[in-house]
This record gives structure tokens, sequence and C-alpha cells, in this order.
């Protein structure tokens, strides 16, 4: 029950930070705390689950519990794809010189 709770918080964060919503906006549109927002996030199992559809719809709404698990939000698959281009700085002449093939 405690790592399908963290599971859950951990998609309604990664949700929140994809649709570009500050923790403390989505609590607010939520009628939560900011206190009660983080612990939805980090998996607190004795929360009511009101309270997170409650969140979950403050982040998107009209999304489903369905939706979150499925991460069918297009706003994840955005930031999927801007996670895998990060660029990748070239090495300095003495960052090579240090790893001596």
């Amino acid at each position: 029950m405690l790592e399908q709770s963290a599971q859950l918080g951990q998609r309604l964060a990664r949700l929140r930070i994809a649709r570009g919503i500050k923790q403390s906006d989505a609590a607010l549109r939520a009628g939560l705390s900011r206190n009660t927002a983080y612990r939805i996030e980090h998996g607190d199992p004795g929360l009511a689950l009101g309270q997170l559809l409650r969140y979950l719809n403050a982040i998107a709404p009209g999304s489903t519990l369905l939706d979150l698990l499925s991460e069918s939000d297009p706003a994840l698959a955005a930031l999927a794809i801007r996670e895998q281009s990060k660029r990748v700085r070239s090495l300095t002449p003495s960052q090579l010189s240090e790893l001596d093939f």
C-alpha cells in the first residue's frame, strides 16, 4: 500500500510539473493547504481519496484517476521529450586528460 501511495503521489507531482503549475497554486485551486499538497505528492497513505481527486482536478481539470495512472496526458509526453533532449557539454581539455584512456 505504501508503494502504491508513493507511486500515485509521484505521478501527480510529475503531471503538475509537466503542466507548469506550482505546488502552492495547485493546492490553492484544490482548496488544500500547501502541506497537504506536499503530503499528497510524497505518497502519504493517510490522506482521503477525495483530497487526491481534488488535487488532480486542480492540476488537470476533467482528468480521471485512470488518466493519471495510464499517464495519457499530452503534457507528460511533452515533458518526456524535453527530458530526453537535454544537451551534453563537451569535456574541457583538462577533463579529457584526466580520463587517460
